[in-house]
Formats: structure tokens, sequence, C-alpha cells
């Protein structure tokens, strides 16, 4: 009886060392690291944040779609810094998100906070097509990644069309894992490829093949080096807690899931010269 009593005590104080460790344990690895970004008074500025509309990972039949974090992060890093936010995707209406990204162990306070917020929710399930976007009215464009971009963003030509159109247009320009895909196809204002030379970052082929996910069409390093950019990267014991965010120009690149606040500060610096 005595024993007894000590393990219907001791299981619920292992649950709750569980639920609130595990996050804590994940994020000192490198997964969704502490990121500050500092204040910015960006009044008068807008940004659009764009997703896929893909929610299948091939033929496994498992759900997917953009990663949570990779969305919500840049979202209220954008709006805290008093710019208003739209949410494009390719197809528009309603985004498939990531199974578990927003929720525990994986999900960040962004994610918690965009549940909550009756607005995001209503941009998430009712999104902009990329193809009715007037770029003109933004200042900012951030292409969010998740398994579901290695669908659809490279072999978007609205997109395509869309990433030439803000480069042309003097737009901050950005990008977080697969987002990068959607930076492939689009053109310079010289009409050369607009990746050519640059130095970009996006999630590597080493943390895909560690993820099990080879099965996907489009893999950011391979695409980013065949559009002859310079690709950079940075490596740990596993290439998912590993993070690096590139700049060049009005151009902003962030590596993975881990890299999206960071990448998101570096847009707010450049809007803010």
């Amino acid at each position: 009886m005595f024993w007894l009593k000590i393990i219907l005590i001791a299981i619920p104080i292992l649950a709750i060392v569980v639920y609130f460790g595990l996050p804590r344990a994940l994020s000192a690895m490198g997964l969704h690291p502490h990121y500050d970004i500092p204040e910015f008074d960006l009044a008068g500025k807008r940004a659009l944040v764009i997703t896929t509309s893909h929610d299948t990972l091939g033929e496994t039949g498992k759900a997917t779609g953009v990663f949570g974090s990779e969305m919500s992060v840049p979202y209220y890093a954008f709006l805290d810094a008093g710019m208003e936010v739209d949410i494009a995707s390719i197809k528009g209406g309603e985004i498939p998100v990531e199974p578990r990204s927003m929720s525990w162990p994986m999900g960040t306070d962004a994610d918690y906070r965009f549940k909550k917020d009756t607005v995001a929710m209503a941009k998430l399930t009712n999104s902009i097509s990329v193809a009715d976007v007037d770029i003109s009215k933004y200042d900012a464009i951030f292409l969010s990644g998740g398994w579901g971009a290695a669908y659809d963003f490279a072999q978007s030509k609205d997109l395509a069309a869309l990433v030439t159109a803000a480069n042309a247009d003097g737009d901050v320009i950005g990008s977080v894992c697969h987002g990068a895909l959607g930076l492939v196809n689009a053109k310079d204002t010289d009409g050369t490829p607009l990746l050519e030379g640059r130095t970009v970052t996006g999630v590597t082929d080493n943390q895909i093949n560690q993820l099990g996910i080879s099965m996907t069409p489009k893999h950011p390093e391979t695409e980013l080096r065949a559009a002859k950019a310079n690709f950079e990267a940075n490596t740990a014991f596993r290439d998912m807690f590993a993070t690096h965010v590139t700049v060049d120009g009005n151009l902003v690149t962030g590596q993975n899931q881990n890299s999206g606040a960071e990448a998101a500060h570096r847009m707010l610096e450049i809007l803010a010269k």
C-alpha cells in the first residue's frame, strides 16, 4: 500500500517534469533557441508571409504543410514592429500546417499565441492566393518553410513572378528552411537568375536525410546550388539543431526552423534603414 501511494504521487510529478522539461531540453540542444528581437517602430510598412498549400507527404499519405514556427515567428516579429501583416499561400484559402509543429513539445510561444489569435487564425483559414497579391502594397515578403513547400514553391510560376516583382520593387525578401525554394526561379532586374552569385542558406541535404524525407521532390541545398548561389550552412550533431542566417543585399535567408527569429530580425534591420 505504501509503494502504491508513492507511485500515485510520483506519476503526476513525473508527467509535469516531462511536460515542462522536454521543450526546455530540446531548446538547450538547439531547437528553437531563445532569441530576443529588439524593438522597432515600422508603423506604415507592410509585410507578406507566404506559405505552401500542399498537405500530403508524397505517397506516404501523411499530412504535412507549413511548419508552424516558420510562419508564426516572422508573423509576430513584423506585427510587433508595428507593421501590417498579411498571409498568402500558393493556392489561397486554408493553409495546411505540419501536424504537431505548433503543439507540445515542438510549439513556440509564437505558435501558442497564433492559435489564440482570432485575427491570425482567420488569415490562416482564408489566405490570399499568390496570384492575387498586389506586391506594390508590401515592403517585405517572407517565404515560410515546411515540407509542403518542397511540392509547390519551386514549381509555382506565380510565386517566381511574385518574388521577381518584389525584388524589382526594392522589397526586402526573406525565407527560412524549405521556403528558399521559392527563390530559385525568380529573376533579377536584368533578367538573370536572382540567386546567381548571391549568398544564401536553407535546409541542408544532410538534415533532409536525417529526417527521412528524401522522397520530397525538391531539396533546398541541391536547388540553391543548382541556381548558382553561394550556399552556406552550419551543422550540429543533428542538423535540425543547427542554425544559420545569411544577409546579401535585400535577401535574407535562414537555414531551418531554428532560424526564423533571426532572419526576421535582420529583415527588420534593413527595413529600419
